[in-house]
């Protein structure tokens, strides 16, 4: 079977006999059923292959199409004038970027209507006139398909004025297809995250976003179903490579590329890219993640000193999840937009629950904000993480301890945000979370709640950090609030850990540790 991996376009996939999973059926109850649509899915989901296969259809390309479902359903085949406009291909680190890359598509389009190109008009202008002459020439409605629409927003998060320049830019763009409407045919536009505050969703007041309508829940992706239509033959190719069973090998797939919920009670869609890779190179690993994760999502998290582990199991109403306000003072809606969280469950009065949908986000997340939080380099991360395990595993809390001091020595005053008793808790709770043990975070007891707590097969830490104080006072707490309570009856050896951390080094200033006898307790 030949996989597409990295293959955007609809032709090229149909022409070179690459596998497909027909979503065409979709694209032609869109067409049928309305006019201007919006959809958000992740980057590597499908997103640029569905605009490519949209183009496809309206120019009328019916070869292409033999054998898929939109062949029994489309009689007419009629041929539109297709204005597409992928905004991903560029990085855009000055005001003349975005620019030159709505000017690089506007000239394709004039030359392609035998217009001059006028430079002394605004890009708007001149996405007027080619939407105008283009209707005029054909005598047909104009088709108009936006790829990453966002990109150059996303782009520049971190720098209010670029940004600002871009949303301004954009705005105007994109305003023309509302002053156009009687010449449009039908409008399609993706990207990764509902930017509220730009036209296309403030003037285009009948745009559609199907982003979580439940009729398009698996209109990018694969579902479970989908799998076993199209890569069962994979799935055994996969099983038999890895020493496997076929039920072996869809558990594995299952639970690190499974799990993106885009609606409440909604079926799993697996990521595209992740399993294309995987059966092509017959071997699991974290593909997705490999090929880049946006800095802007880190900046995010670090200047609202986010806690990170309230990111699994958190509730948000479903308006925070369908756009991101201009503020960007909640990273929760750019996370769940990006594909990081999604949505795990709903209940009706505390909204929508969140977490990460598989092991391969999770693992991959935590792995990408290690050197943010700690100054360390991602090549020497694994090493140092190794020595902790085998601390953890063995019972040894103050080789743990010395080895977090030294792994935090000399982290710079630019790491993290403001709060710099979040950033410390942030910080030990990324790293205990990397172990891959049981560690919980503010779990709460009778007597108040435990900062941290790690359980192993054979060992409880319970961990207390205090902030410019002593090491002494939060081993104090620990006794004094009981917190060992709640594993009076575990067999399992319990070290209580007072730890303080310094605000000038930014590090472990010291630690004091007691091996806990379950018998004693003063009250």
């Amino acid at each position: 079977m030949k996989y597409p991996i990295g293959i955007q376009s609809f032709a090229d996939i149909r022409k070179r006999g690459f596998v497909y999973a027909d979503k065409t059926a979709f694209i032609y109850r869109m067409a049928l059923m309305g006019k201007y649509y919006f959809l958000s899915r992740p980057r590597r989901f499908g997103k640029s292959l569905l605009v490519s296969t949209m183009e496809a259809y309206f120019l009328g390309q019916k070869d292409l199409f033999k054998g898929l479902a939109i062949e029994k359903l489309e009689t007419e085949w009629k041929t539109y004038p297709v204005l597409h406009l992928d905004l991903n291909a560029r990085n855009y680190e000055d005001e003349e970027s975005l620019k030159a890359e709505l000017n690089k598509h506007l000239v394709m389009w004039e030359q392609g209507y035998g217009m001059t190109t006028d430079s002394n008009l605004a890009p708007e202008e001149r996405f007027y006139n080619v939407i105008h002459t283009a209707y005029k020439q054909s005598g047909e409605q104009v088709v108009v398909l936006v790829d990453e629409y966002d990109k150059p927003l996303l782009s520049t998060i971190d720098n209010k004025p670029l940004h600002d320049a871009y949303r301004k830019a954009l705005k105007a763009f994109f305003s023309v297809l509302k002053s156009l409407d009687a010449y449009i045919r039908f409008g399609f536009i993706t990207g990764v995250s509902k930017f509220s505050h730009v036209s296309i969703f403030s003037d285009l007041n009948n745009l559609d976003d199907i982003t979580m309508d439940p009729r398009y829940v698996d209109i990018c992706g694969i579902s479970e179903e989908e799998l076993h239509i199209y890569f069962d033959d994979s799935i055994r190719e996969l099983a038999d490579a890895n020493g496997m069973t076929f039920e072996e090998a869809c558990e594995r797939l299952r639970k690190q590329y499974d799990g993106y919920h885009f609606r409440q009670n909604s079926v799993g869609i697996y990521n595209p890219f992740s399993l294309l890779n995987t059966f092509a190179k017959k071997e699991f690993n974290d593909y997705w993640f490999k090929t880049g994760t946006p800095t802007f999502l880190v900046k995010l998290l670090q200047q609202n000193d986010y806690e990170l582990h309230d990111l699994k199991g958190i509730y948000v109403d479903g308006d925070v999840l369908s756009s991101v306000d201009e503020g960007y003072d909640d990273p929760v809606p750019v996370l769940f937009q990006s594909g990081y969280l999604t949505i795990a469950g709903y209940d009706p009065e505390l909204g929508y629950r969140l977490d990460f949908p598989n092991q391969e986000v999770e693992r991959g997340f935590f792995r990408f904000l290690m050197p943010y939080y700690t100054s360390q380099q991602q090549s020497s991360v694994r090493g140092i993480l190794n020595k902790m395990t085998s601390a953890v595993k063995q019972g040894n809390p103050d080789d743990l301890l010395q080895t977090i001091q030294t792994m935090l020595a000399g982290r710079s005053y630019m790491v993290a945000g403001a709060d710099k008793e979040k950033d410390f808790q942030n910080t030990l709770y990324l790293i205990f979370t990397m172990l891959g043990y049981n560690v919980q975070v503010e779990q709460a007891t009778s007597q108040g709640r435990i900062d941290i707590t790690i359980q192993t097969k054979d060992y409880i830490y319970i961990i207390e950090l205090k902030l410019d104080k002593t090491a002494e006072e939060a081993l104090r707490q620990i006794k004094d609030n009981h917190y060992a309570l709640p594993f009076q009856t575990d067999k399992r050896k319990l070290y209580l850990i007072g730890v303080n951390f310094s605000s000038e080094t930014r590090t472990v200033e010291k630690w004091v540790t007691e091996e806990h006898s379950r018998w004693v307790f003063a009250f």
